[in-house]
């Protein structure tokens, strides 16, 4: 299907998916906000230039702070009741103008149009969740030992916010952040990623739409995003950094933000493992790894990277998900039938076609049919025979590949699926209740699916361990992270 086709408008909401020659700048404090240039944004499924983006840099990531802190100063006296009605108006015209919105990542980042509009619900869930929680912001009144004091704790926005989010969930990454931030009375200045600006720059203009301040939600968009992070961490305004995406990117975040003494979140990289153990539902569990495995094309933080099946039922299971695997349709994104689309750039494409050469150099075997492919498009592949000295079991793959290693025990399992410095999710297949709670105290991760390829909800914390990250995304934790304790002890007189 050509890019070329006029994008479906929003009902009411003045937004529009990118199309060639489309121009879109900068959202800052609601301005057409002049940047340093231009960059061409390109459709990974066709090489064509889809649109035409702001690329800013210094000057802009200034105004950009100006702005934030004013915003802040004012957002925070506004009440959380205020606060609330506003999200949940962002979260009715993000669901009324979902067609556009799932347009707009199909064609920025390749996914799947059936996915991309899963992805709108699941963003537009955040808002909702977090505008209840606004209301849910209390503190504390503490007993005091003396009888002329009165002690209280209050729970106050840390400040303008920096977040950094990733491409591969363009929409959710977003609200994940910023509806707890702008919740808890922070602004919030977003830099996403230079592969998929207009999902951020609509979001923003929603927000604008229903009577957000444009000061309390802005969007920088750069090419090259270094000029701006390094300028915005330095900033002593701002107050707090969330940041989606690589360990080595994390960690060095981390280490800049330390100048500052910033509040830090970061959701890093994962290798998730998938135990499937001898009792297991095979049709259920081979169902669970596929939900889990090929989702956005295997390019998702949470999805198993390492699928590990007891002995007695690895043939079986292979067969069915091999099976499985070869009926997915790949296909353009947006296309209605399409399950696996592109992988986001020529770089995801290399690693994980390296990651199959690689094992199937070493002795791994082929499972699936050999497709026939072009451009950043991948065959899913499931492979056997897989080793622990083969890459693939070694790095964080990102692509629509499932190695599978046959166990013999529980413990052999466990030790295999923590030995890892990655701690961000795991799974788990077994119809034993014992060993469901043995197995899932044991996995050395933030997040642990039973019998769930897919666990991630709005209410739930989301965060890993180790080289995982530190700090949640989600549910009432999620909120914590964008509020500071204040102790309160009063004398009164008399």
């Amino acid at each position: 299907m050509s890019l070329s086709h006029a994008s479906r408008p929003a009902a009411h909401f003045m937004i529009e998916a990118p199309t060639p020659g489309a121009d879109y700048t900068a959202v800052i404090a609601g301005l057409e906000a002049e940047a340093v240039g231009r960059y061409s944004l390109r459709s990974p499924a066709s090489g064509e230039v889809i649109a035409s983006v702001a690329d800013c840099g210094a000057a802009q990531a200034r105004l950009a702070a100006d702005n934030a802190q004013r915003g802040f100063e004012s957002w925070r006296q506004t009440t959380p009741f205020a606060r609330a009605a506003l999200l949940k108006a962002w979260h009715s015209a993000m669901l009324e103008a979902k067609e556009v919105l799932a347009l707009t990542m199909a064609r920025e980042m390749g996914k799947p149009i059936g996915e991309a509009r899963g992805e709108v619900d699941y963003a537009a869930s955040f808002l909702e969740w977090y505008a209840e929680q606004a209301k849910r912001l209390d503190g504390d009144i503490l007993p005091s030992q003396h009888p002329d004091k009165r002690l209280a704790v209050l729970r106050q926005p840390v400040g303008p916010v920096f977040a950094i989010t990733p491409w591969n969930f363009p929409a959710a990454m977003i609200t994940r952040k910023v509806a707890p931030g702008l919740a808890a009375g922070c602004s919030v200045i977003v830099k996403p990623a230079e592969q998929t600006p207009v999902t951020a720059i609509l979001l923003a203009r929603l927000w604008q739409q229903v009577g957000g301040p444009a000061e309390v939600f802005q969007v920088i968009t750069a090419e090259r995003p270094a000029e701006i992070s390094d300028l915005l961490i330095a900033d002593t305004r701002i107050r707090k950094v969330t940041f989606t995406g690589s360990t080595p990117v994390g960690k060095h975040l981390y280490a800049k933000s330390a100048a500052t003494m910033k509040r830090m979140s970061l959701e890093l990289g994962g290798h998730a493992p998938f135990l499937v153990f001898d009792d297991a539902d095979i049709d259920a569990a081979v169902a669970e790894v596929m939900a889990s495995k090929f989702r956005n094309g295997g390019q998702t933080c949470v999805c198993t990277n390492r699928v590990y099946v007891q002995r007695g039922i690895f043939d079986s299971f292979a067969k069915r998900l091999a099976q499985a695997v070869d009926a997915l349709s790949v296909g353009q994104p947006e296309e209605e039938t399409t399950q696996i689309g592109p992988l986001v750039s020529q770089a995801g494409r290399d690693k994980a076609q390296s990651h199959i050469d690689d094992a199937l150099a070493q002795g791994a075997r082929r499972l699936t049919a050999a497709r026939e492919v072009d451009g950043f498009f991948v065959a899913p592949t499931v492979l056997a025979d897989v080793t622990e000295e083969m890459r693939i079991m070694q790095e964080e793959t990102f692509g629509p590949v499932a190695p599978l290693v046959a166990f013999d025990d529980e413990a052999q399992a466990v030790a295999a699926a923590n030995a890892t410095p990655f701690g961000l999710a795991a799974y788990l297949w077994t119809r034993n209740l014992g060993r469901a709670h043995r197995v899932s105290e044991a996995l050395d991760y933030g997040i642990v699916g039973v019998n769930d390829g897919a666990p991630s909800v709005p209410q739930a914390p989301f965060g890993g361990v180790k080289d995982s990250g530190i700090g949640r995304e989600g549910g009432r934790y999620g909120i914590d992270e964008y509020l500071d304790l204040k102790f309160v002890s009063t004398r009164l007189d008399g």
